[in-house]
């Protein structure tokens, strides 16, 4: 499996010449979901999901499909009948030859005074890749690569840190990291590194790897 990491919280997997796209929102690339035969969105935030991006990939392939939360499912699926398909913690279904099981139920707390928005985190092909979306999600099964948001509102390292070593994944490549300056990037690296218990890596947007 190819594992591209997009800007922001945006992943592409290939396998088998198939495209999986995960989150292509409006942080990420404007063409992130360009020919994709999936895609998969964890949360209504506009940083996960943009619907033109969307909408765009949809209308270029008359097969590909979504698989989202209600939330987002309620604002394009009119304008796609069939093809966008509502999920929720513990669902399993294949998208574009990908196993995928759902865990999550609830974003992370921003702030107690901020109502929770639902979020789903996506385990593809039996744990080789877990993207949790905008929570610190453990799934039950085994974790091969772990999709990490390293900085967010809802967030900070000492979390980070912890939600690694509880997963105990084999690596773990950042995601949610659009807010993080070139500056302050080495912090991260050293702390995560020396402190996870894992492999931690981190792929500029473009860049791709073998998973």
């Amino acid at each position: 499996m190819k594992l591209t990491k997009k800007s922001h919280a945006c992943v592409r997997l290939e396998k088998d010449g198939r495209t999986l796209v995960i989150d292509p929102g409006g942080f990420s690339e404007q063409d992130a979901a360009a020919g994709a035969d999936a895609m998969l969105v964890t949360h209504e935030h506009p940083d996960h999901f943009d619907e033109g991006r969307l909408r765009a990939a949809l209308e270029a392939n008359p097969a590909a499909r979504i698989w989202t939360l209600k939330s987002v499912a309620q604002q394009i699926a009119a304008a796609f009948p069939g093809r966008v398909h509502t999920v929720g913690h513990g669902d399993t279904f294949t998208a574009a030859g990908f196993d995928v099981q759902v865990h999550g139920e609830l974003h992370a707390v921003i702030h107690p005074d901020i109502p929770r928005i639902t979020n789903v985190g996506y385990l593809i092909d039996g744990g080789r890749v877990f993207h949790p979306g905008d929570a610190l999600t453990v799934p039950d099964l085994p974790v091969e690569t772990l999709m990490l948001p390293v900085q967010a509102p809802w967030n900070k390292i000492s979390e980070v840190i912890d939600y690694v070593r509880e997963v105990k994944p084999q690596r773990a490549y950042d995601i949610h990291d659009a807010l993080l300056t070139d500056l302050a990037r080495p912090i991260y690296d050293r702390q995560i590194g020396a402190l996870g218990g894992t492999d931690h890596q981190r792929l500029t947007p473009g860049a791709s790897a073998d998973v």
